[in-house]
């Protein structure tokens, strides 16, 4: 452990940080949105012109004064404003990294574009922040918000893993086999990612729900409940309403419920398919991610089926959001890992 923090590129440590507070703003994001919160300050970056939210009577009728039509509503700003401070401090650390890569520009081995394109996105994702407030929760807005927070959550873990020591090294045999592997990880990337949009655009839209509670693998007693798909998947919703819990009618909300199960059932299949074949290489690093992989799997499965069981519960549905974007993380290392691999030596293998 001494040596991988030893060896490895300027800016690691602060990498290992921002993993934490990327997944913290994740789990935060969740948290607003399930709180109903997404609202709780009706503008940007202050909250009813405070730095952090009104608290007493007399900033509260002030607060009530000046937006009449979205008056304070009793713990619902602060989850917000928690939210916007642990993301701009995560913004603050990748400006930081941005700053390391043009300092070390010269390194060949030191990774330059990713640092900058991790502070580009997080602009965006500051941009992203705004818009989900002035334009009330639009779906749109709100899925590429959480998008972007994934995103750079998985970024930063695999600039951890870019920054550090550790890379495989492999016979020449067993490389070729890691290789090969790399458009089936690619392939498994992408659908994860379009699961996990399809579990943003079930959040936006406030369709968790839409099926009755302790029903599953049916809906209103069917494996293919009525449903609305022209409205459910509708992304041309106009701009103006305040979409704060849901306009859709329930066969929308249906529609977008059902096809969040039907893409699980897709996205286990392939990566227990991807994990077979991880296996078989007999590579035991990444034998370890694999067997990482489907436990994250597992897990997130185990948490999506409760979800609907238990009708939502808080921590749960947090957690649910948080070890999505662990199982994406962890398939995207896997890619990483398998695209930095390199050939080992006749002479290091006499040396073993």
């Amino acid at each position: 452990m001494k040596s991988l923090f030893s060896n490895s590129l300027p800016g690691f440590r602060l990498a290992l940080i921002g993993i934490v507070l990327a997944a913290g703003v994740v789990g935060l994001g969740a948290f607003t949105r399930l709180v109903h919160a997404g609202l709780g300050c009706p503008d940007w970056p202050g909250c009813y012109g405070h730095l952090l939210w009104p608290n007493e009577a007399h900033e509260i009728a002030a607060a009530n004064e000046a937006f009449p039509d979205m008056p304070v509503i009793d713990g619902k700003p602060w989850p917000e404003m928690v939210h916007r401070y642990f993301a701009g401090t995560l913004g603050l650390l990748i400006f930081a990294m941005a700053v390391l890569a043009i300092r070390n520009r010269q390194d060949k081995s030191y990774p330059f574009r990713q640092p900058l394109f991790m502070l580009f996105l997080v602009i965006w994702q500051a941009l992203f922040g705004m818009w989900t407030v002035t334009l009330k929760l639009w779906p749109q807005v709100v899925t590429i918000h959480l998008m972007g927070g994934f995103a750079t959550f998985v970024l930063i873990v695999v600039m951890a893993q870019r920054l550090s020591s550790y890379q495989w090294r492999l016979p020449e045999k067993q490389l070729d086999k890691v290789l090969s592997l790399k458009p089936w990880l690619i392939l498994g990337i992408i659908i994860v990612a379009l699961q996990i949009t399809l579990g943003g655009w079930v959040a936006s839209n406030y369709a968790a729900l839409a099926c009755p509670p302790k029903e599953f693998p049916t809906c209103f007693g069917s494996y293919w409940p009525d449903m609305d798909f022209v409205h459910g998947f509708n992304f041309a919703q106009h701009i103006g309403p305040n979409y704060l819990g849901g306009l859709l009618h329930n066969e929308a909300r249906v529609a977008i419920h059902y096809m969040h199960r039907v893409g699980a059932l897709i996205t286990t299949a392939y990566l227990i398919f991807l994990a077979f074949k991880c296996l078989f290489i007999g590579f035991k690093p990444l034998s370890l991610l694999t067997k990482l992989m489907v436990t994250v799997l597992a897990i997130q499965v185990i948490l999506g089926i409760s979800n609907v069981m238990m009708a939502l519960p808080l921590f749960i549905a947090v957690a649910h959001n948080v070890v999505g974007a662990i199982l994406l993380a962890v398939v995207c290392s896997m890619a990483t890992q398998c695209l930095r691999a390199q050939r080992l030596e006749t002479r290091e293998i006499q040396g073993e």
